[in-house]
C-alpha cells in the first residue's frame, strides 16, 4: 500500500505548502501538476526521490514535464495541469488520453476547482488549489494493488 499527496495550483503560496510539511513527510510519492512549478521544485528540494512535477500554463520556467504516467504498485495514474486537454470546458479529451495511456486514473489542475468524475472507465480528479482563488485544499490517495482510495482534504 503507498500514500500520495497531489498538490495543483500553489501560485506561490510555500506557507500553505509549509502547514501540509508533515503529510508531506510521511507519504511515499508527491505529484505537483503545475502553476507554479518552480513550488513543486521547493517540494522536490526537501523530498527528491519521490516528488514528481508536471507544468502549467503559469509556468515559466517550466521545471516538471508536460505531462506524465506514473505506476505506482499496480496502478497506472496519467498526471498533467489540464490546460492542454481543455479541462474548463470539457473532461472528456483527458479521459481519452488517459484511457489510450492505459491509465485508470487521471489527476489534473488548472480549473482551482476540486472535483471527481468517472468517464468511460477513467477516474478524473482535480485536488483543487492551495491558494485564495478558491476553497484550498489538496488530494490524499492510497493506492493498494490496482486499486484506490481518494480524499479531498481543506487545508485552513
Amino acid at each position: 500500500m503507498k500514500t500520495i499527496v497531489v498538490l495543483s495550483d500553489t501560485h506561490g503560496n510555500r506557507k500553505a505548502i509549509d502547514g501540509i510539511d508533515g503529510v508531506l513527510a510521511e507519504c511515499d510519492t508527491i505529484i505537483h501538476l503545475g502553476d507554479t512549478s518552480s513550488d513543486g521544485s521547493y517540494i522536490c528540494g526537501k523530498y527528491p526521490d519521490k516528488t514528481v512535477i508536471v507544468n502549467g500554463n503559469c509556468d515559466i520556467p517550466k521545471l516538471g514535464g508536460e505531462e506524465a504516467v506514473i505506476e505506482i504498485e499496480n496502478l497506472r495514474i496519467f498526471a498533467c495541469h489540464g490546460h492542454t486537454y481543455s479541462v474548463k470546458t470539457t473532461l472528456a479529451r483527458l479521459a481519452e488520453k488517459a484511457k489510450k495511456s492505459d491509465c485508470a486514473l487521471a489527476l489534473y489542475g488548472h480549473t482551482h476547482e476540486a472535483r471527481e468524475d468517472v468517464i468511460d472507465g477513467v477516474t478524473l480528479i482535480n485536488p483543487g488549489c492551495m491558494t485564495n482563488y478558491g476553497n484550498k485544499s489538496y488530494l490524499y490517495l492510497v493506492v493498494n494493488r490496482d486499486k484506490f482510495t481518494a480524499k479531498n482534504v481543506p487545508v485552513i
